[in-house]
């Protein structure tokens, strides 16, 4: 199959890596942040074995980076998140949540803290360099915003760490979780984070210059094979038996942090002020009304994840809505993500969902659904 085979048009953007993932077998595309994403390399049962069994590569240049850099970059950043930033060094990551002047979540990001003044957000599928420009202009902040020209792969599973050893030597294994490193590979100027949208051990490599992308994944797939790397696909398996979100799916511009468990990630009383502080702290204050839980889904083995938002019923009532469900071949069970009303939010509570192929009995229980403590990531 060639690469102009996929065609949604010219103002849907190819990533670096797009001839290459055809090459290697890629069969089908959706699109994320305006580009072109891999989503088909055959099975997607077979990608979460060579997931959690051995490692593969992903071509995820769809996590556009806002670039913020300037004089008052951190203070900026700061004003973007209610997560306390204070603390956070030079060379480390951190996931934040973005939030609106409503308390509602914009964007659920990682971010890297490259130099003192300088920061990447690494996003998940939202326009928020548009949201970080508009914020800029009547902030008063000396702020420059822009989409620079990097391109994350992810290299996730667990043999990624050896690959990357035969990679970049030696050094590379004292990087921990959840930080960052600037490195080059034969000429290939990077950023490589240890992190990862798999709840498996992963690296993030992050391109600077889009001109080696042919060559940059060629290089990793060829030091790959020996260790039994493959070409892949984000898992959406993998992610929700981690209970990771994705956005537009399990949260949107309506859901709020508290809504989602994320407690941790909301500081009302740091000194710094952030966009959404005063709704955040009434909510709080209010209680919500809904709550984020997992369910287990009777019946027989879901035939890939939903693509609608299916209905949890108590009798005649809709106390909520199924966010997204996949047959976990690991588990032997169909998983799901759902938000419900808090009344009916009790492990163990029996409930029906309205299926695609009709109701059917599931339970609500504890997510994530394995590794809940995130040692496997984190090893």
């Amino acid at each position: 199959m060639q690469s102009d085979d996929f065609g949604f048009g010219t103002q849907i953007r190819k990533s670096p890596y797009f001839d290459a993932t055809v090459r290697w077998g890629a069969q089908g595309f959706s699109v994320y942040n305006h580009m072109y994403i891999p989503r088909d390399f055959g099975d997607p049962v077979q990608n979460f074995w060579n997931l959690v069994n051995d490692a593969i590569l992903c071509d995820v240049a769809v996590e556009r980076q806002v670039e913020i850099t300037g004089p008052d970059a951190a203070k900026f950043v700061q004003m973007l998140t209610p997560r306390d930033l204070s603390t956070m060094a030079v060379g480390q990551c951190k996931y934040i949540l973005i939030t609106n002047a409503d308390g509602g979540l914009l964007n659920d990001p990682i971010l890297l803290r490259l130099a003192e003044n300088h920061f990447w957000i690494s996003l998940a599928d939202s326009d928020i360099l548009l949201w970080a420009q508009g914020v800029a202009i009547h902030s008063g902040l000396d702020v420059s915003i822009c989409e620079p020209d990097v391109s994350p792969l992810q290299l996730q599973g667990p043999k990624s760490g050896e690959i990357m050893r035969a990679l970049f030597g030696d050094s590379i294994m004292d990087l921990k979780y959840y930080w960052l490193r600037e490195v080059d590979l034969d000429g290939i100027p990077l950023i490589v984070s240890r992190t990862g949208w798999s709840s498996e051990l992963g690296y993030e490599l992050y391109l600077r210059d889009s001109a080696h992308g042919d060559a940059l994944w060629e290089r990793i797939m060829a030091a790959g094979l020996p260790f039994g790397l493959k070409p892949g696909h984000t898992s959406s398996i993998r992610r929700i038996e981690g209970g990771m979100l994705s956005y537009h799916a399990d949260a949107d511009i309506h859901t709020n942090p508290f809504e989602l468990g994320f407690d941790r990630l909301v500081n009302l009383d740091m000194e710094a002020d952030f966009i959404g502080r005063a709704a955040l702290r009434k909510i709080k204050e209010n209680g919500v009304t809904r709550t984020q839980i997992g369910l287990i889904i009777d019946g027989e083995p879901l035939k890939g994840p939903n693509t609608t938002f299916w209905a949890i019923k108590v009798g005649d009532e809709t106390i909520g809505k199924v966010t997204s469900a996949v047959y976990s071949p690991r588990l032997d069970q169909n998983i799901a993500l759902a938000m419900v009303s808090v009344d009916h939010a009790h492990i163990g509570k029996e409930v029906e969902v309205v299926t695609r192929s009709g109701p059917v009995r599931a339970t609500i229980c504890e997510r994530p659904f394995f590794d809940p403590k995130k040692k496997i990531a984190a090893a």
